[in-house]
């Protein structure tokens, strides 16, 4: 069990990266940009993203997940502010998050957490968040490949290069 919560937090950590290399390739504006209305900008994923994680990951075993003090709704307001507010917001979500994972104990993974009054194992609230969050971070990659166009830079295997990328992994020893 020691290697779930290893492996859950070598997961968070790469969504982490996949959001923070996208944010670094587009610009400001772009952070803004909304495909229509209805849509959420990059800059709404990460406030909703930092709001849901410092709800669930503050007091994460004796407090219920979604606290009084969060205010969902606001997150989804498309307000400009700066890309350092944005990022500072995505970092004290991230922070706490990685601060709640490296307390826990195998002996914690059994035990029961509330999220809206509901009932789950550690190991269940946990998974709830990881695939929560991988699909916002996956908006956030679309979006910036929207934005940037042909000036995309892939963050995985660019399209054409698998070959390539292959022969350069299986020349390595395993690992």
């Amino acid at each position: 069990m020691k290697d779930f919560l290893t492996g859950v937090i070598k997961q968070f950590e790469y969504y982490r990266l996949l959001g923070e290399k996208t944010m670094a390739r587009v610009s400001d504006d772009q952070l803004f940009w909304q495909y229509n209305p209805a849509s959420n900008s990059i800059a709404t994923i990460i406030k909703h993203l930092s709001g849901n994680m410092l709800s669930r990951w503050t007091d994460f075993l004796t407090a219920d997940g979604e606290k009084e003090s969060r205010n969902r709704d606001e997150e989804f307001e498309n307000v400009v502010i700066s890309r350092k507010t944005l990022l500072d917001q995505w970092n004290a979500g991230w922070d706490c998050l990685f601060t709640a994972l490296r307390a826990l104990t195998i002996a914690d993974l059994d035990r029961e957490v509330y999220i809206r009054n509901e009932g789950h194992t550690v190991t269940e609230a946990i998974n709830r968040q990881l695939a929560h969050y991988p699909y916002h971070v996956g908006q956030i990659v679309f979006i910036g490949k929207m934005v940037c166009g042909d000036a995309w830079q892939s963050l995985s295997i660019p399209k054409g290069r698998s070959q390539e990328f292959n022969a350069v992994k299986f020349s390595q020893p395993k690992h």
